[in-house]
């Protein structure tokens, strides 16, 4: 089981974010503790982050260091990539 690391810029995207959305991202990252490339997609190029989760329109982006989930950002789909 992984442990689970927001950045502070991810702590700023979701203090954004509606009750709803925090809700359900804080939920998937919950779950996806367990095995963090079970539900993951590598992303191409990796300036922003290696890996990704998809929650509806938002993308959750982090990275693994060891037994650390590094989420970076959070974001909706239209602009976590700019």
């Amino acid at each position: 089981m992984a442990k689970v690391v927001l950045t502070r810029r991810a702590m700023k995207d979701l203090e954004k974010l509606d009750p709803q959305t925090k809700r359900r991202i804080l939920e998937k990252l919950r779950l996806n503790a367990q095995d963090p490339l079970e539900h993951s997609v590598k992303l191409t190029d990796s300036k922003l982050g290696t890996y990704r989760y998809r929650v509806g329109d938002y993308r959750i982006i982090f990275d693994l260091e060891g037994n650390m989930l590094v989420v970076i950002r959070v974001g909706h789909r239209r602009e976590i990539y700019l």
